[in-house]
Order: C-alpha cells, then sequence, then structure tokens
C-alpha cells in the first residue's frame, strides 16, 4: 500500500499561509483525537484498579502529550515560512527547546507523585516518608540534568568543555567544603539508612541522651531531658556509635536495678519484695513480667536485681527514682540490711598511731 503523499497533497494549496493553516488545524484536530482516544483506553484501565494514583497520572501525562503533537505540526510549519535558514534553524530549536521543557515538567510532576504515593504506603523499604523530600529533590536534579543536556544538543552546542570544566569546579569545591559534603553525604546515609527516626530516643557514644527532633541533611538535632536542644553533624554521627533506646520490636524498654543486702538475710524473702515493689509501682509494665534475679556473692553483700520493663525511654528516670525509694522503704520494714562496704586495716607494730 503507498504512503500518503502528504507533499502532493499540499501542493494543491498555491499559499503558504493556508498551508499552515491547513496544517495546523490537522494537527489541533490529531492532537485533540489522541487525547480523546487516550482518555478513554486509560480511564478504562484506571476502573480495574483500586487506587487514584493512575487518575492523578492521567491528569499529569495527558496535557503534554497533546502539547507535543501540535508542537511537532509547528515544526512542520517552519520550513513553509521561507525563513532565512539561520532563522528557521532557529525556530526549529525553539520548538525542541519548548517540547524539551514541555516534558521535563510533566515528567518532574509524575515522578513527584508516585514517589510520596509510594512513599504513603510503605511497600518499598527504602522509600519511606521521611526520605520522600530526598528522593524528590534527587529525582528533580537528575531530570532537569538530563533537560539541560538535551537543550544543548537540540541547539548544537558542545557540552565537552562544560562539562570538563564542571569537573575542574567540583573538584575545587569538593577539597574547599569537603566538611560540608561529607554531613550532606552522611545525611543522605541516615535518612536511607534509618538508624533513628524522628521522636526516638538516642544515646551517643559521647554521653548526650535526648530526643531526636529533626534529621536533616547537613545536622541532627536532639533534645536533651533539660530541654538543651544540641545540633549534632552528621559526620560525626556516622563515625559514632548510637544506642536507640527506642529502636526494637518496641518502644518499651527494660531496666536493671541492683541492690545488694547483708549475708544474713534471707534470700527467698529480699526477691518476694523486690517482685512485690515492682509489682506496686504504676510506670513499671505488667507484661514483660518483673523478674528478680540473685547475681553474685559480693565481698560485703548478696548482690539481687530486679529487671522490669517501661513503656518510654523518657519514664526511666522516675522508674528508677520510684523503684529505688520502695526498695529502701520495704527492706526498712522487714529488717533487711543494705550493708556498705567495710575495710579491716592491720597497722605494723610500732607505728605511730594516725591523729
Amino acid at each position: 500500500m503507498n504512503e500518503f503523499p502528504v507533499a502532493e497533497w499540499l501542493d494543491r494549496f498555491s499559499s503558504p499561509i493556508v498551508r499552515i493553516g491547513v496544517i495546523l488545524g490537522v494537527t489541533m484536530i490529531a492532537a485533540f483525537t489522541l487525547e480523546w482516544g487516550y482518555q478513554r483506553v486509560f480511564r478504562r484501565l484506571a476502573r480495574r484498579t483500586s487506587t487514584g494514583i493512575d487518575d492523578s497520572l492521567y491528569e499529569l501525562l495527558h496535557p503534554a502529550i497533546r502539547n507535543t503533537v501540535i508542537l511537532l505540526g509547528v515544526s512542520v510549519c517552519v520550513p513553509l515560512l521561507g525563513a532565512p535558514p539561520v532563522i528557521a534553524s532557529a525556530l526549529l530549536n525553539v520548538t525542541k527547546s519548548v517540547a524539551i521543557l514541555v516534558w521535563t515538567a510533566a515528567l518532574i510532576r509524575v515522578f513527584s507523585t508516585s514517589i510520596r504515593y509510594v512513599g504513603a504506603t510503605g511497600r518499598v523499604s527504602y522509600l519511606q516518608p521521611r526520605t520522600v523530600p530526598l528522593f524528590d529533590t534527587l529525582q528533580k536534579v537528575i531530570i532537569v540534568t538530563i533537560a539541560v543536556y538535551l537543550v544543548f544538543v537540540a541547539w548544537g552546542i558542545d557540552v565537552t568543555g562544560w562539562v570538563a570544566s564542571a569537573g575542574i569546579v567540583g573538584i575545587a569545591v569538593g577539597f574547599a567544603a569537603k566538611d560540608t559534603l561529607a554531613n550532606l553525604f552522611s545525611g543522605v546515609f541516615i535518612l536511607v539508612d534509618a538508624p533513628y527516626r524522628i521522636g526516638d530516643m538516642i544515646v551517643l557514644d559521647s554521653g548526650e541522651r535526648g530526643r531526636v527532633t529533626d534529621v536533616g541533611i547537613r545536622s541532627t538535632r536532639i533534645l536533651t531531658r533539660d530541654d538543651v536542644e544540641i545540633t549534632i553533624p552528621n559526620s560525626a554521627i556516622g563515625a559514632a556509635k548510637i544506642s536507640n533506646e527506642s529502636g526494637g520490636p518496641h518502644r518499651k524498654q527494660r531496666i536493671d536495678v541492683r541492690v545488694g543486702v547483708a549475708y544474713s538475710s534471707d534470700v527467698g524473702r529480699v526477691r518476694e519484695i523486690l517482685l512485690e515493689v515492682a509489682h506496686e509501682i504504676d510506670v513499671v509494665c505488667e507484661h514483660p513480667e518483673p523478674r528478680a534475679r540473685f547475681r553474685v556473692m559480693g565481698e560485703s553483700s548478696l548482690d539481687f536485681s530486679i529487671l522490669f520493663w517501661i513503656d518510654s525511654p523518657e519514664d526511666r528516670g522516675r522508674a528508677v527514682d520510684a523503684v529505688n525509694t520502695r526498695i529502701l522503704e520495704r527492706f526498712r520494714e522487714a529488717g533487711i540490711e543494705i550493708p556498705f562496704p567495710q575495710r579491716v586495716v592491720h597497722m605494723p607494730p610500732g607505728m605511730p598511731p594516725v591523729s
């Protein structure tokens, strides 16, 4: 079958203006016809899904498809203007650039919508609500970079020199801002790896303990129990040992309170009192149940520990205070002695007494 003779068909119209008008008219009809067909097919497929993400993607894509067809018709009309080659080439390059910008904007919106949707569902382990801004910014940078490169290619600009210059500038910036870059990369790894989240209670290897209030690209902020906010560079956190008291399968935390009693004490009675004390404190969880352990026979005492759980790491200080206070009260009531270390010093004969 022979192809439709477009050139011969256009030759029927002697005036270039008429030809341009015919091409633009056909282009508009084709653009809206394609959009109508795309709409019917896409919506038919969208009815088979239970999510609304496909409807959002349709709303973002169909203007780009329609505008691309229109720009294609405009590019066909440019040679018919009879302009000088330089001007005609510039107009074609402008048309290509506009098409690139149209699809750049469309793809940025499509990927942003998709990333937010996947992040909200939590189906991908590394794409969570906390990492959505990171991946959203990353995809925008990649798409814009590719778009700029394509615009340069459309205008016939050699990008080799630009890339070489950017490499030299990048090396210089890397040496000048190595600490800042280290914080940025560490911030990315922290957001992706998520050793802690906003609201977690963490303890640094330097001893600071507080709740995470913000995880940024450059630094992490924690609020101590004294309501003092500490800002820590991410590079320092990346190289430090972090204890996340809110981590694990749940937020509960186990506390080990140790106490020593005299050797003359009844071991069974001591264990019984310790368990009773744990059940009397409101902040102590009933499940898992508290446990009492006879740890070791020390130099001056029999060492016991009471193991119990609290709902939140913030309750640690209050729970330890309440348990210690109640243990002391109950031991005094029961006549159980809490000994203190004693030392016997033997003085050699003839040594004068110490005044």
